[in-house]
């Protein structure tokens, strides 16, 4: 597939997926992109709790193996 024609079917994707999230908000725009962002700023605080735990267990040279989960 040629990357014009894979961008172009990314781009309608990502269109449909706009408009499945303004739906959902009952067309209003600043309430999708006001949950939108929430999600981003969870998610970044999961990264960053998690990035914190492994260098944590990483610097104390701990490893866990399957049977310890």
């Amino acid at each position: 597939m040629r990357p014009e024609a894979a961008e172009k079917l990314a781009e309608e994707a990502l269109r449909g997926e706009v408009d499945a999230v303004v739906a959902f908000h009952d067309g209003d725009i600043r309430a999708a992109l006001t949950t939108l962002l929430l999600d981003c700023h969870h998610l970044r605080l999961q990264l960053a709790l998690s990035d914190k735990g492994m260098s944590r267990g990483m610097t104390a040279e701990r490893t866990i193996g399957v049977e310890g989960i």
